[in-house]
């Protein structure tokens, strides 16, 4: 099963979040973490991920807070995991040259998982944030 961290999943939320707001109105992390329930210190985390990826920027002073650093149709998902999680994996050996693994060498499912790989990081650079937000509950596209 392919799943999100959930400091993946906390990022995902608040960058939905700031891609709803009107007119790149800042919002702080408190904010975000309380709507939504998330743990303060890991979303704070999460955030200075994406500030230093440039996905979002952070604006001091009383009305400071995140913001998007450029529209949500040109953030891709795939962009979003890589500044969260790095490289982006369906299987451990995918990650590098993984010397760990004993079937690295001669394991027949080496070439196809890389095929899915790919399929995979085709779909999620040609997500984009505005494209999730757009999706209603329950719809898969």
């Amino acid at each position: 099963m392919i799943t999100f961290s959930k400091r993946m999943d906390y990022g995902l939320i608040a960058l939905s979040h700031l891609a709803s707001q009107e007119d790149g109105e800042a919002t702080n992390a408190k904010t975000i973490s309380t709507q939504y329930e998330i743990p303060p210190e890991l979303l704070a985390k999460t955030l200075q991920l994406l500030a230093k990826s440039g996905i979002v920027e952070s604006r001091n002073g009383p009305k400071g807070g995140y913001v998007l650093s450029r529209s949500p149709d040109s953030i891709s998902v795939f962009e979003v995991i890589q500044a969260i999680e790095g490289h982006v994996a369906m299987a451990n050996c995918q990650v590098g040259e993984d010397s760990s693994c004993e079937q690295f060498s001669k394991c027949p499912l080496l070439q196809p998982m890389e095929r899915i790989q790919q399929k995979v990081v085709d779909l999620l650079r040609g997500m984009t944030l505005l494209d999730m937000s757009e999706t209603p509950v329950g719809v898969i596209r």
